[in-house]
């Protein structure tokens, strides 16, 4: 028995060219439509229109929850990032890289799978969830699915969702397919110019004696440039307590004489200053082609390659003001702000006045070298290339479908680096031959929501504009090299069998077995040098012809005045082009200091390697049903793997190495039940629940330990113990098709959660000045890292110090998600007669609304947050100190956030403004390689943000459009906080607008 169609279900149906054939119900559906579309008026769309209502078509023909988003036409989603497109849907929101859309929640997790044309993809790095985003150009892609309801048959590993990036199938075309477009795209904060995009596609099939034939090819080349920029404040080691505290730490009086600057009141001061431009320059080759025969009726058989080549160059500049908390007891700010940091689990954490205006002067009697003006040149990139490669054939009996797969997804990625840091000498403040730091003055003004900061050029110590671009007043400080190399890779064998029924209730019972072979291989190839003393460190005339003076637009972004605008860097281009030709002069400017440092050539880590291969078999079935007005289905999928992970250990203090091989296997029984029920005419209510698991990445697993190079980066330690996690999911929703290309939906989801992975950090003592131990092993906690420079954190000069560490556990306890999603989609094409030319207009609305509840694991305050936190409360003694505790809330989790978009298309024009809002959210994402112990030990806090996005096209004839589109149009800044929304301001990220226009020629 088919399920009855309305005539605007039939309207919907019979505009879309979509070859649904995944179940009996539509076949029957389909003779229903057959033999009652006489009497319907068949409605003719295309455009924007066509492709919402080929979407709305397939997602209410659907047994289970999906979301779907079609390209208007050939290489035209609505958007050119996928990661953008995919903000389209209720319930996701994404995270962006200098703007670029490059992450994604769904419904509050990253947790999530993506696959093309149904085959799993790798990713360039130790993640889980695929390829990534920016890897693939939008133009090659026709239809994107969201699955956030699995069906016994659909691959495990999604806690959100997964996302299924389709590309065309050429037997379904019904004609000749050409198109070529051509856009070029600028960017308000680069300066390299307009950059180009080129995409086009090719596709036909035809008839022989021998079958069906059909290809489509499909390619893009495409450049793009994408800055922000972002200024960073620290001041988690900023306390000076009060004229009458007693301070005690280690047992030990402190006296008050040593903090000249206190007031009657404890406040905050600076710590650290930081002044980031990160630019990205991508360059992306992307081709798929498809390749199908069908012998006769009941055979097809096919071919899939997709394949993505991209470089993505980073040239970003940090300007450092360091060593600032030497001086921090000596400098009074000149205006204060009483910051609240709210209340974490309930406790009240309190206020503190925090400096907000104000000079940090150097002070040559308590220190004659800081504070420190240093330039660094973060030179690096990902050369990733992905292949993806199908091949198959399907079989309909009368009773039996049969298909068979094989597949294999890679991803070889390289990351070559050469980053280099340049000290400032000071010429107007005396140097006493040792350190290679000297004083230079600064201002700061955080006022106003902004983090801006500069060279105090009132000062008397002050140095010149020519001073900070003369080479003779920079010295090397430090250079890091890196080859890393990442191969990852997924083999599949996959067989699926539907046998249909002549019966009215069990339509047809779906089976299948899946096999895949996982492997990640990493390999750490560097080598880095620091240098803290002037007779290591080679002036820079001895390598003045690498020099370029950095980028000097740090005010473009706000107009701000105060930054650093004048300084030195080790030219990005030369040293990304032309390494060997830097790293030669290096060395030989090295070699001509007393010191004779010698910078090695990069080596494979012996303590960073992993090696880990995971084998999976998977066992599914599923019975599909139709009763009156329900249809659905209901089965399990059992999954049992195998994993072996091979890694170097090296002992701390200690040069000997160790392999560790490290095997487990674990196995899962992941029932799932789907259920649609047709109440009315054109409503459906679905009903999802099922069980999935999430296994952990790569480097989670690892026995192997990478070190950083800065002081402050916490070293991750690998879990080979970790457990995948679990989540149980419910969804119910309502959906009312109420026009055609309309609809108006609600729905609520549920998922608990075990297992869930979660982070904890082993932070490091020190003592009452201020310093870590410098020597392996590290009795106070963390781990002793070699290649740090030790800057403040030590009184002996050189490198290496205890740093903190950074594990993933399972978390004890369970946690639970549960939203609502509400949507709304409709046009006023039915109006034509009464509005005319505003008959045009449609929109597009989606609310979600979510919590996140339970959990065991605990964030902990770091060391000097702990110390702010207990100042508040008046206590000054650290052996009376309260750690403030919190429960750990999933990352990039808001709980609100909204998309509209209001679009236009008539008369040959296509128009959409859209303008998407997510509320706050917990990250990781901070500027200029910020850690948790900078960060007061706590996750830092993105403010609100809204972002406005546009695009406007005009048909010139059937052949050739013309168009525009921007993203960000009102460059939206983000804004960080630590501990909570707007308690300490942290890090700022000043955010580009992006103009891309061209056109687009079909033949």
């Amino acid at each position: 028995m088919g399920h009855k169609l309305s005539k605007i279900s039939l309207a919907v149906l019979s505009a879309t060219a979509l070859n649904i054939s995944t179940a009996v119900h539509a076949q029957e559906s389909a003779t229903d439509q057959a033999e009652t579309t006489d009497d319907v008026e068949i409605i003719q769309v295309s455009g924007i229109r066509q492709s919402l209502t080929n979407a709305l078509a397939e997602k209410r023909s659907s047994d289970n929850l999906i979301e779907v988003i079609q390209a208007v036409d050939i290489g035209k989603l609505p958007d050119q990032n996928l990661a953008e497109v995919l903000e389209n849907v209720t319930g996701i929101q994404i995270t962006r890289t200098a703007g670029v859309g490059t992450g994604v929640q769904i419904r509050g997790t990253n947790a999530n799978r993506t696959e093309i044309n149904g085959v799993s993809t790798v990713g360039s790095g130790s993640g889980r969830g695929g390829i990534n985003f920016e890897d693939v150009n939008a133009s090659i892609i026709a239809a994107v699915e969201v699955t956030k309801s699995p069906e016994a048959k659909t691959i495990e590993g999604s806690v959100g969702g997964t996302v299924n990036l389709r590309t065309i199938r050429p037997l379904e075309l019904t004609e000749t397919l050409g198109n070529i477009r051509v856009q070029g795209e600028d960017s308000s904060l680069t300066t390299d110019g307009i950059q180009p995009r080129i995409s086009g596609a090719f596709g036909k099939n035809w008839e022989t004696s021998s079958g069906k034939f059909g290809f489509v090819l499909s390619g893009s080349y495409t450049e793009q440039e994408a800055t922000s920029f972002r200024p960073r404040v620290d001041r988690d080691g900023g306390l000076v307590e009060n004229v009458n505290a007693d301070v005690v730490r280690g047992g030990n009086l402190q006296d008050p004489a040593d903090r000249p600057a206190a007031q009657a009141f404890d406040f905050v001061g600076i710590q650290f200053l930081n002044q980031e431009l990160e630019n990205y320059e991508y360059e992306t080759k992307n081709l798929a082609a498809t390749f199908e025969w069908a012998p006769n009726d009941n055979t097809k058989l096919f071919f899939d390659a997709v394949i993505n080549d991209q470089e993505r160059r980073q040239d970003s500049s940090r300007v450092q003001g360091s060593g600032v908390s030497a001086v921090l007891d000596h400098n009074v700010p000149t205006e204060f702000q009483d910051v609240d940091f709210g209340s974490l689990d309930g406790v009240d954490l309190g206020s503190i006045p925090v400096a907000v205006r104000g000079f940090i002067e150097p002070n040559l009697g308590v220190d004659d070298d800081d504070p420190n003006l240093r330039f660094s040149s973060d030179t690096g990139a990902r050369l990733t290339k992905s292949e993806i490669f199908r091949l198959g054939g399907e079989w309909q009996g009368e009773h039996l479908f049969a298909s068979v797969e094989i597949s294999t997804s890679s991803s070889d990625t390289s990351n070559p680096n050469l980053s280099t840091t340049l000290n400032f000498i000071n010429p107007n403040a005396p140097l006493d031959g040792s350190s290679n730091d000297n004083s230079v003055p600064f201002m700061y003004d955080l006022t106003g929501g902004a983090l801006a900061f500069g060279i105090n050029f009132d000062s008397p110590l002050a140095p010149t504009v020519d001073d900070l671009l003369n080479p003779n007043n920079v010295v090397l400080d430090a250079v890091t090299v890196g080859r890393d190399s990442t191969e990852n890779s997924e083999d599949a064998f996959r067989t699926d069998f539907t046998y249909f029924f002549d019966n009215d209730y069990l339509m047809s019972v779906d089976f299948g077995y899946r096999y895949n072979q996982t492997a990640s291989t990493f390999n750490d190839i560097g080598s880095s040098i620091g240098l803290s003393r002037m007779s290591d460190s080679p002036n820079g005339s001895l390598f003045a012809d690498l020099l370029v003076p950095g980028p000097s637009n740090f005010g473009s972004a706000d107009g701000r005045e105060l930054a650093f605008r004048n300084f030195l860097l080790i030219d990005p281009d030369l040293s990304f082009n032309d390494p060997d030709r830097v790293l030669s002069t290096l060395q030989d400017a090295l070699a001509s200091q007393p010191g004779a440092r010698t910078l090695s050539d990069p080596s494979a880590s012996t303590t960073a390697f992993f090696d880990i291969e995971e084998k999976t078999h998977a066992l599914y079935a599923q019975a599909n049903f139709e009763y009156g007005i329900f249809r659905g289905n209901f089965g399990a999928r059992y999954v049992q793997t195998d994993i072996e992970s091979l890694g170097n250990t090296v002992a701390e203090g200690s040069d000997v190495v160790t392999q560790v091989t490290t095997k487990g296997d674990y196995s899962f029984f992941l029932p799932r039940l789907n259920i649609v029920a047709n109440p009315a005419d054109d409503v459906l209510v679905r009903l999802g629940w099922g069980k999935d698991i999430r296994r952990p990445n790569f480097d989670a697993l690892s026995t192997s330990v990478e070190f950083g190079t800065g002081p402050n980066n916490a070293v991750q330690i690998g879990n080979p113990g970790l457990e995948p996690e679990e989540v149980v999911s419910f969804d119910i929703a309502a959906e009312w098709y109420f026009a055609p290309a309309a609809v108006v939906s609600v729905g609520y989801f549920h998922k608990k959660r075990t297992n869930l992975f979660v982070t904890q950090l082993e932070d490091v003592a020190v003592d009452a000045n201020g310093y870590r131990d410098i020597t392996a092993p590290c009795e106070g906690g963390g781990i002793f890292n070699p290649i740090p420079d030790r800057n403040v954190l030590s009184d002996i000069p050189g490198n290496g110090l205890c740093v903190p560490i950074e594990t993933t556990i399972n978390d004890s306890g369970s946690t639970t998600q549960q939203g609502l999603e509400f949507a709304v989609q409709y046009d006023l094409s039915g109006f034509e007669d009464k509005l005319g030319w505003a008959s045009g207009f449609g929109i597009m609305a989606n609310y979600t609304i979510q919590d996140f509840d339970g959990g065991d694991a605990t964030d902990s305050s770091a060391t000097r947050g702990t110390d702010i936190f207990n100042a508040i409360n008046g206590v000054y003694d650290d052996s009376q100190f309260v750690t403030v505790e919190a429960v750990q809330g999933l990352l990039d989790f808001s709980e609100n956030a909204y998309n509209v978009t209001v679009f236009y298309e008539k008369y040959g024009l296509s128009a959409r403004l859209r303008y998407t809002w997510r509320e706050a959210f917990r990250t990781d994402d901070t500027a200029g390689g910020a850690t948790r112990n900078s960060t007061l030990g706590f996750p830092v806090v993105t403010h609100d943000r809204g972002q406005l996005n546009a695009s406007v096209s005009y048909d010139v004839n059937d052949k050739l459009n013309l168009g525009v589109e921007a993203i960000n149009l009102t460059k939206s800044d983000v804004t960080q906080s630590c501990v909570n929304e707007g308690a300490l301001l942290c890090f700022q990220g000043l955010t580009d607008r992006r103009i891309t226009f061209g056109a687009s020629y079909r033949f």
